[in-house]
């Protein structure tokens, strides 16, 4: 295997050349895992259709659904840390082996959640579906960092982060029709299929309604299991420098790098908004324009490919600003949409927060690439906290259900995201520089 290019620039003559985005002989483990990026993707925002559906198959309040997100953030809080652990150990590529197993199982464990119509069942499933996920989000964010050049790690994990939203946009999409049934019953019809005997029949129909795309798509993840397996991975930088005598490093150094610190806070608030945002979009919509749950769906897509494509436009426009500079314009932009969502509901509220997916799309890669930066060895344990910092989904989520079951307003629930915007732009224009231990000033990112 040839060595990679000398990271940074390259002298020909008198002209400088970038160092590739992803150095040619890295290019199928760099496939391979980017590919994680968008099978990760689809259970994420296929909770938020398990939150409408399971609000009408088990008959509970937008708190209790909410739940669904908890269960699932509570699996990334409490396996990236072990995630971490074995990869320092074993190598990123046990760690992402691991990952989509412990996926691909939560998937089968919907078959049997729903035959016994248990909703703890199904948010256990859901828990271990995102215990390996957990391992994939803890291993690929730094793998795809640390594979080429660091100046362009940013720029790289944005590439491949890029997919991600292509995953989500499929959740979503299978979820509306495959999942959603389109029927949405009156009280009325309600009591009259009571009294026909035939409404637990119907609500054992909706609950089957989820079991067949998780059973497909725990196959295709441990298929991608094996192939990972069976590829040989590079050792990298960060994982030769930690077989050096006295070079492991561990937490109370990590804590002594403030853009860390301050990354996984940043962290935890851009989840949140996330994850807030995309749960009760189609309960924002159908409350202040009375759509029809499918058409909400179909607009849940759209706002998720808009997240897409300002992936991809945000790597491009990486090459002209400054990535830290372009996340703090964004974070102005979405706090703003954010307050037109509380202040106007209605149909101009449902169109700003569709534009929010655009601006908060670069904000997780950017966050964790900036976060990790001039950490070396202590990198993998640094990826596992922004990976536990996910947790602000499980955190913020049912919080906004609160606010509205406190207010009967989802208008009101959107502030939460509003704050977590104001938090990331201090992050992107003052937290995220780079100051070393034992430094007084701090080095521009």
């Amino acid at each position: 295997m040839d060595s990679p290019k000398t990271p940074g620039a390259q002298l020909a003559g008198q002209n400088v050349e970038l160092a590739p985005l992803v150095p040619r002989q890295y290019l199928l483990p760099f496939v391979l895992v980017t590919a994680l990026f968008f099978f990760w993707g689809i259970p994420n925002n296929l909770n938020d259709i398990l939150i409408k559906q399971f609000m009408k198959s088990f008959e509970i309040s937008r708190f209790k659904a909410g739940l669904v997100q908890s269960a699932f953030y509570m699996g990334y809080f409490l396996l990236a840390i072990p995630a971490a652990l074995i990869m320092r150990r074993y190598g990123y590529k046990t760690g992402l082996v691991i990952g989509l197993m412990l996926y691909g199982a939560g998937c089968y464990l919907f078959w049997p959640a729903a035959h016994i119509r248990q909703y703890g069942f199904f948010l256990f499933a859901l828990f271990v579906i995102a215990s390996g996920l957990a391992f994939l989000e803890t291993g690929a964010n730094p793998f795809i960092a640390v594979l080429g050049d660091p100046k362009r790690s940013e720029q790289r994990l944005n590439l491949s982060q890029a997919f991600n939203p292509l995953g989500a946009v499929t959740g979503v999409l299978v979820g509306t029709i495959f999942i959603f049934s389109g029927i949405e019953l009156t009280p009325e019809e309600i009591a009259a299929m009571k009294a026909a005997g035939t409404y637990a029949a119907y609500l054992e129909h909706e609950t089957m309604r989820v079991v067949r795309p998780y059973l497909v798509l725990g196959t295709i993840v441990i298929v991608w299991g094996l192939l990972i397996l069976l590829t040989r991975f590079p050792r990298t930088a960060d994982e030769i420098r930690a077989e050096e005598p006295g070079n492991q490093g561990g937490l109370r150094e990590l804590l002594r790098y403030r853009h860390f610190v301050l990354g996984v806070i940043a962290q935890f608030f851009y989840v949140g908004a996330q994850v807030g945002t995309w749960s009760y979009y189609i309960q924002y919509i159908q409350d202040y324009t009375r759509l029809p749950e499918k058409s909400a769906g179909y607009l849940l897509t759209g706002t998720l490919v808009a997240f897409g494509v300002g992936r991809f436009t945000s790597t491009w426009l990486m090459k002209y600003v400054a990535p830290n500079k372009l996340m703090g314009v964004y974070g102005l932009i979405n706090a703003t949409l954010a307050g037109i969502a509380v202040l106007h509901p209605g149909w101009l509220g449902v169109w700003a927060i569709f534009l929010t997916s655009f601006f908060m799309s670069l904000m997780f890669p950017t966050i964790f690439a900036l976060g990790i930066k001039e950490l070396g060895p202590l990198t993998k344990l640094a990826g596992s906290f922004l990976v536990m910092a996910i947790i602000g989904g499980a955190a913020f989520t049912p919080v906004m259900g609160l606010i509205f079951e406190l207010t009967r307003s989802m208008a009101l629930a959107m502030t939460v995201p509003l704050v977590c915007y104001l938090v990331i732009t201090y992050y992107a224009f003052v937290g995220c520089k780079v100051r070393l231990p034992g430094q007084v000033g701090a080095l521009t990112t």
